[in-house]
């Protein structure tokens, strides 16, 4: 069966706070100035915000600009941060810093606590009544490319194609949608985006990205412990001070909390859990006493990409260009990447629209792009960030008196760069030389196992379906990861995906890719870089309520 395709001025891919942004911005124009854009928003997620999970303090700076009366267009940013916290974590105590001592990026106030998945469910819907074209559970799986070699636009995946891939009676072909222009909005780890870096060599000259994993749970708590509007940010304990990792929790409205753990993805000891160490996390005295008498009602995890101004590759190629977290805009500071990813989708918008609005088909480089870019606050706001994640190599006491200096006595305007050292699939020891940690089995009232969390995580994939976690090498987690490390893809996966099971007598690899939250750090975590994440079917994966 051939593919139907259609055509469209733009075909944006994600449906994350970058991409509808841009989608947004682009039917503004449209309006404002007359000349007509087509756009269309591709999401592989069930609906607009089922994959979407952010911690999340927003900072409504872009959004002011977008929607300067969002606030009376009904945004569900409810919850204003009225006090920030920050805490020091021994194994059984805390020490909390002054606010007067922390850096301006450690102050949240003017910002928002909530879910993004939320806003971005209201900003898909403002995107439609623009006259975008919003197609929810399309995953886009193949880039297309000209006779010339620039981007021509998306296929999204074909359906109803069985583990073994012969068609079924289900069976679906992909539709090709071109485009003059092609946003990639993707997110961390962009499966496209990957592939885009690759052909165009987008990162010829940059540092090796960083990442970290994110994981998150929401609460209801005791309404007499809840303080809306109070955000708490923790450093310490469970992690070894020689490993990068922090906590937050947010009080938003309707006595609900969002907490979570970020752990790096630069970690040494293959033995290291993250989701274990987040569980570990909440038993402590200052944070267990929030949760105790409440009920956990959601789980998810995430990466986030966290190399800075240094790790950011080339955005744009010829007909086509990188937006948002695709590209690593985040602040690591402020732990804050949306407001990030809403402005350049933003700029990338008003940069096309001058571009077709002149003639332009699409078959060269929109340069005006990551001009505004370089031109406009948020590169100013990530270049005083960029010393901060990289001082991490000296541990947490080191990075913390560097982030003092730079941060609170320079401004973040030092006259050097520090630089990242190598990827984060390169940082694990052998597991001889690593020590195994001993974590404590959960109690089942603020520490639960992983099987009971990724069913909160309402996730779903049709079982029938070739495996969306591709092995290069299907010898290598035997034959390299297994002896050397231990198998880590069981330990660093927040959702049970890898297990080895012994199979005649031998150890093989399982991947039960029906339990993936689509977070990708199998595809950054793993040594030899052998896992390949790709796009399963659209409308499979996690379905987060409010995260």
């Amino acid at each position: 069966m051939e593919r139907e395709s259609m055509e469209f001025d733009v075909v944006v891919v994600g449906g994350g706070p970058a991409g509808l942004a841009a989608a947004i911005r682009l039917r503004q124009l449209s309006a404002e100035q007359g000349h007509d854009v087509s756009v269309c928003v591709l999401e592989k997620g069930s609906e607009i915000g089922a994959h979407i999970l952010s911690g999340a303090v927003f900072d409504p700076r872009a959004l002011n600009e977008l929607f300067p009366d969002w606030k009376e267009k009904g945004a569900p940013l409810l919850t204003e941060v009225k006090e920030d916290r920050f805490l020091l974590l021994s194994e059984k105590g805390s020490t909390r810093i002054p606010n007067f001592l922390l850096p301006s990026t450690f102050h949240n106030h003017g910002n928002y606590a909530g879910s993004l998945g939320n806003l971005c469910r209201w900003l898909g819907e403002q995107a439609a009544e623009l006259g975008v074209e919003v197609y929810p559970g399309f995953a886009a799986a193949e880039v297309l490319y000209h006779e010339d070699g620039s981007v021509k636009g998306v296929a999204t995946g074909d359906m109803g194609v069985s583990r073994e891939g012969e068609q079924k009676g289900s069976y679906t072909p992909g539709m090709e949608l071109h485009a003059k222009y092609t946003f990639f909005a993707e997110g961390c780890r962009g499966s496209l985006g990957r592939q885009l870096m690759d052909r165009f060599k987008l990162r010829e000259g940059c540092q090796p990205q960083k990442y970290g994993i994110g994981l998150k749970e929401l609460w209801q708590i005791d309404p007499a412990k809840h303080q809306q509007g109070l955000v708490m940010h923790t450093a310490g304990w469970p992690m070894q001070t020689d490993t990068y990792g922090g906590s937050w929790m947010y009080h938003t409205e309707d006595n609900t909390v969002s907490i979570g753990y970020v752990v790096g993805l630069d970690y040494k000891n293959p033995y290291l859990n993250p989701f274990k160490e987040f569980q570990r996390y909440k038993t402590h005295p200052a944070i267990r006493s929030y949760l105790e008498g409440g009920k956990r009602i959601a789980y998810g995890a995430r990466a986030i990409s966290a190399g800075g101004v240094q790790s950011m590759p080339k955005l744009v190629f010829p007909g086509g260009m990188l937006i948002g977290d695709d590209a690593g805009f985040l602040n690591v500071p402020r732990i804050k990447g949306s407001h990030a990813a809403l402005k350049t989708g933003m700029l990338a918008a008003e940069a096309t629209y001058e571009a077709l609005k002149s003639g332009r088909e699409g078959h060269d480089e929109v340069t005006a792009y990551p001009e505004a870019y370089k031109a406009s606050w948020l590169h100013e706001e990530l270049w005083k960030a960029r010393n901060f994640k990289p001082a991490f190599r000296w541990g947490l006491w080191g990075a913390m008196l560097y982030a003092g200096i730079d941060q609170k006595l320079l401004g973040g305007k030092a006259p050097w760069t520090l630089r990242h050292q190598k990827a984060d699939n390169e940082s694990l020891v052998k597991k001889d030389q690593a020590k195994p940690i001993d974590y404590p089995r959960p109690d089942g009232e603020i520490s639960f196992d992983l099987p009971s969390s990724v069913y909160l995580s309402n996730t779903n994939h049709e079982e029938d379906q070739p495996v969306h976690l591709t092995l290069k090498n299907p010898a290598v987690p035997t034959e390299v990861n297994l002896p050397l490390y231990d198998a880590p893809e069981q330990r660093y996966c927040p959702a049970g995906v890898y297990e080895i099971v012994e199979d005649a007598g031998s150890p093989r690899l399982q991947i039960n890719a029906q339990n993936c939250v689509h977070c990708k750090t199998c595809d950054i975590k793993d040594p030899t870089q052998n896992i390949v994440w790709v796009t399963p079917e659209g409308g499979g994966g996690p379905n987060y309520p409010n995260m």
